[in-house]
């Protein structure tokens, strides 16, 4: 730490004494940890290829499937579910303490969730009438379209969750996840439609925030409880990548007959449960990790613009892309994902899509903050000395 810049030691210093001593930092660090690697993830998989006038999506996945564990890293959306359900019901229990209504709960939980959708909709709304206007090809528009809107479903999946919280903060995990066995077994066993799959994409993400809620509970606190999780989650999920017929790969790959994620399989809710596992061991180490000033305060920042990222790292890619067809077609850009220089030319990019997000981030987070530059409540850190301008994180 010592080699580290002035300004950012006290930076941190000061980030780190204005954070309530109750805060359970472990939370905010796999809140971070979830986001980064569901990012990280996308620029890694996400391709983009030039051909001709039109931009299609591609997936090295695709062409080197051995690349799978890729994804086993990356896809942590159980975790952000899994956090999510710990503080939603944490936060509910504590306002049904103070006497605050459901409805005023809810309101400000889904305010935080959706204000800063609305400029990723103003935005994409015109880029789209644009593109469309000066007779770009109707099939890159939709590709870029579904690509920036891709992180919505997510929301409302999570809003959804949300607003059921009181319904759910007893609910046991073994029945969402008795229905996600369920509609596999129809679905695959016996032939059921297709559709019905998507029952899934609520009682898949249901498992791990009712792993949320029993945490809240303090029914996973021993070490024991962590381990049981990991492991059977692990075995189980392993079984049915060898010999059910599930996918090893964690996401979507374009062009295969079944995904993981779309909707959720059984393999990707029992992976998840693994992954919750693994979580709930990580707690102790991460909690004293984070009792690091520069450490903390880079969690913080993090969280700070947690929204602003998740919903702006598909758009920095893009924007990357397209301004590097002025160029002409670039490898890992623009080319097609089929070998180890395609991955190697990939990662050398990963900087540039990181600036590109950044400058999202100055551009937008301030609806983060709640729209319009107004300045939002800290739920991270507050100040301590009455003279001392107030730090800010979310």
């Amino acid at each position: 730490m010592s080699r580290l810049p002035a300004v950012v030691r006290d930076t941190a210093a000061r980030v780190d004494a204005a954070t309530p001593g109750h805060r359970d930092r472990a939370v905010d660090a796999l809140r971070a940890g979830a986001v980064l690697g569901v990012v990280l993830g996308h620029w890694l998989v996400t391709a983009l290829v030039a051909d001709g006038r039109t931009l299609r999506t591609a997936s090295p996945l695709q062409h080197l499937p051995w690349l799978a564990p890729v994804s086993w890293a990356f896809q942590t959306l159980a975790v952000f579910f899994l956090v999510g359900g710990h503080v939603a019901t944490r936060g509910y229990a504590s306002s049904r303490a103070r006497g605050i209504p459901y409805h005023r709960w809810l309101r400000g939980r889904l305010t935080r969730l959706f204000t800063p959708v609305a400029a990723v909709l103003v935005l994409w709304t015109a880029v789209t009438a644009v593109l469309l206007l000066s007779g770009a090809e109707y099939a890159t528009v939709r590709t870029l379209v579904k690509l920036a809107l891709s992180p919505l479903w997510f929301l409302l999946v999570f809003a959804a969750l949300t607003a059921a919280t009181p319904l759910l903060a007893r609910l046991h995990p073994l029945w969402p996840l008795a229905v996600v066995l369920h509609v596999d077994l129809l679905r695959f066993g016996f032939g059921a439609p297709a559709w019905l799959g998507w029952l899934n994409l609520a009682a898949g993400w249901l498992v791990p925030y009712a792993l949320g809620a029993a945490w809240t509970r303090g029914e996973l606190e021993r070490r024991r409880s962590g381990w049981i999780l990991l492991l059977s989650g692990t075995a189980v999920t392993a079984a049915l990548v060898a010999w059910a017929g599930y996918p090893a790969s964690m996401v979507g790959v374009p062009g295969a007959a079944v995904s993981n994620l779309d909707p959720p399989t059984l393999a990707a809710v029992t992976f998840g449960v693994a992954q919750c596992g693994l979580a709930l061991l990580l707690r102790e180490r991460l909690r004293r990790a984070m009792r690091r000033p520069v450490a903390w305060a880079a969690v913080a920042l993090v969280n700070l613009s947690v929204m602003t990222v998740f919903l702006w790292h598909q758009t920095a890619l893009m924007a990357t892309t397209a301004t590097g067809l002025l160029a002409g077609r670039l490898p890992g850009l623009h080319t097609v994902p089929d070998g180890l220089g395609w991955v190697a030319a990939r990662l050398a990019w990963l900087p540039v899509f990181l600036l590109a997000l950044a400058v999202c981030r100055a551009a937008f987070r301030s609806w983060e903050r709640g729209g319009g530059g107004r300045r939002g409540r800290s739920r991270v850190v507050r100040a301590h000395r009455p003279a001392t301008k107030d730090v800010r994180h979310v």
